[in-house]
C-alpha cells in the first residue's frame, strides 16, 4: 500500500502511472466522486494486490473465493467498491490478495440503529464488534425501549458481534451523574437491570454489553468497578462479552468529573475487554485543533498499558472532523461537525491546500466563507495510519471507530492493507 499526497499538477491518471495500478481500480476503492478534482496535500490510497481476477460471464464470488482458496469475506475486505454485496459482473477487476500482513486487529464500531443499511453492510466486513449506540435505563433498573433486532441481525450475517451499549444518556442526551449515582448506590436497581440485560441480550441477538457511563463522582469509582464485575460474572457463563468504555486518562489521580471514577486497573480487571475514548481534544466547544493528535492519544495508551493488559485494549479513533469559524471566542464558538470524505471534498470545492501537522499527525487546512475565515482539522489515510501502527506497536487488541454512522472509504482501504480482520463465531 502506498498513501500519495497530492503535489500540484498530480492528476489521478498520473498518480496511477506513477504507481502502476489500473485507474478504474484507484478510483473504485478510494470512492472519489469527483475523480478529476484534487487539491494539493489531499492523499489518495493506492492499492498494491498480489493478485487480481477479471470477472468472466456466468462467474460467482462464491466461486471465485474457492478458485483461489479464500473466503467470500476475504474479497468483500479487499473490493469496497462491492458494497458487502455478492453481486459482480463481467469485466470486473477484483483485488484477490495484498501482500503480508502486520498482525491480526479485532475492530469495534459503533452505530445508531439507524444507520443507513448501505454503509451498515458495506462496513461490516472489517468489523469484529458491533457497538450499538445505545440503551439507557430508569431508576427501577429498566432498561428503555429501543429495538436493534435488524441491525444485530444484519451484523451476525457478516460474522460481526454485536454488543448492547449501556449508557446513563437521559431524553437530553446528556450523560446524566444522577443516573449513575442512583443506579450504583442501589442493590435493587442494579439487579434488576443486570437481569433486564440477560433478558435483553438474548431477546435481541446481542453477542454481549459494552458499558459506557460517563461523568460518574468520583466517591462512586469502586462501586463502578463493582457493578461492571457483576455484569461479567452474570453474563459470561452465557458466553456473552462484557466491554468498558473508558474516558482518556494519563494518570491514575487525574482530575476532573470525566476521569476521577474510571479506574482503569479496576475496571481493566472486571471487564474482557476496555475501549479508550481516546478523542475529543478538538471537539465542537474547544479551539481549532486535532480532534486525536498522536502524540496525546499516546500518552493515554502509555498509561493506560501500565494498568490494563495491553490484549485487552482497543485504542478508539475518531471518523469526522470540525469545521470552526475563526475567530475563536472561548464560550461563544462552536465548531461544525464534518464526515472526513466531506471534509476533504470541501478543501477540493474551495481551492484550499491541504497541510499536514507532523505533531498531531493530522491534517488540517483554512478557508474562506462569506467575508469569515474557517479552519478545518478532520482524518486522512495518514492519520489513520499513525493510529492503526501506534496500537499495533503497543500490541493491543484492536481498535474501536467512533462512529461508522458516515464511510470513510481510505480508513478501510489502510486498515485492511495492514492488518487481518479478526472475525468471531
Amino acid at each position: 500500500m502506498v498513501i500519495h499526497v497530492v503535489q500540484p499538477g498530480d492528476s489521478l491518471y498520473r498518480i496511477a502511472r506513477e504507481h502502476q495500478v489500473p485507474l478504474p481500480l484507484l478510483i473504485a476503492q478510494n470512492e472519489l466522486r469527483e475523480p478529476y478534482r484534487l487539491t494539493p496535500g489531499q492523499t489518495v490510497v493506492v492499492p498494491q494486490p498480489t493478485q487480481t481476477h477479471t470477472v468472466r460471464q456466468g462467474e460467482t464470488l462464491t466461486g471465485i473465493a474457492a478458485q483461489y482458496n479464500t473466503t467470500v469475506l476475504a474479497l468483500l475486505q479487499n473490493n469496497p467498491q462491492l458494497g458487502g454485496s455478492d453481486r459482480i459482473r463481467a469485466g470486473q477487476l477484483l483485488v484477490i490478495s495484498y501482500g503480508p500482513k502486520l498482525g491480526t486487529f479485532a475492530v469495534n464500531g459503533y452505530a445508531y440503529p439507524s444507520i443507513d443499511q448501505q454503509v451498515l453492510r458495506k462496513t461490516l466486513p472489517y468489523l469484529t464488534y458491533l457497538s450499538v449506540f445505545s440503551y439507557g435505563f430508569d431508576s427501577l433498573g429498566r432498561l428503555l425501549p429501543q429495538n436493534a433486532e435488524a441491525i444485530t441481525r444484519i451484523a451476525r450475517q457478516y460474522g460481526v458481534r454485536p454488543l448492547l451499549v449501556l449508557t446513563t444518556l437521559g431524553e437530553d442526551g446528556q450523560f446524566s451523574s444522577t443516573r449513575a449515582q442512583q443506579l450504583l448506590r442501589d442493590a435493587t436497581a442494579r439487579s434488576a437491570l443486570i437481569e433486564n440485560l440477560a433478558q435483553t441480550l438474548a431477546a435481541q441477538g446481542f453477542a454481549g454489553v459494552d458499558i459506557d457511563f460517563e461523568y460518574i463522582p468520583a466517591e462512586d469509582a469502586a462501586a463502578y468497578a463493582d457493578f461492571v464485575r457483576a455484569v461479567r460474572a452474570r453474563l459470561e457463563p452465557m458466553g456473552y462479552t462484557v466491554m468498558v468504555a473508558l474516558a482518556p486518562k494519563t494518570s491514575a489521580g487525574q482530575p476532573g468529573l470525566l476521569y476521577e471514577a474510571h479506574d482503569y486497573a479496576a475496571l481493566g480487571a472486571a471487564a474482557d475487554d476496555v475501549l479508550l475514548m481516546t478523542y475529543e481534544w478538538g471537539y465542537a466547544l474547544s479551539e481549532p485543533m486535532a480532534v486525536a493528535p498522536i502524540d496525546k492519544v499516546e500518552q493515554v495508551v502509555r498509561f493506560a498499558v501500565s494498568q490494563i493488559p495491553p490484549d485487552k485494549i482497543f485504542l478508539g479513533m475518531p471518523n469526522y472532523g470540525y469545521d470552526w469559524t475563526l475567530p475563536y471566542i472561548k464560550g461563544q464558538s462552536r465548531a461544525r461537525s464534518l464526515g472526513n470524505v466531506q471534509a476533504t471534498e470541501q478543501a477540493v470545492q474551495v481551492g484550499a491546500p491541504i497541510r499536514f501537522d507532523t505533531v498531531a499527525q493530522s491534517p488540517h487546512y483554512n478557508y474562506w466563507r462569506e467575508r469569515a475565515e474557517h479552519e478545518v482539522w478532520f482524518e486522512d489515510a495518514r492519520s489513520v495510519q499513525a493510529k492503526l501502527l501506534l496500537a499495533g506497536e503497543y500490541q493491543l487488541r484492536g481498535v474501536s471507530i467512533w462512529n461508522i454512522m458516515r464511510y470513510f472509504p481510505q480508513l478501510w482501504l489502510v486498515l485492511n492493507q495492514l492488518y487481518n480482520i479478526e472475525k468471531l463465531s
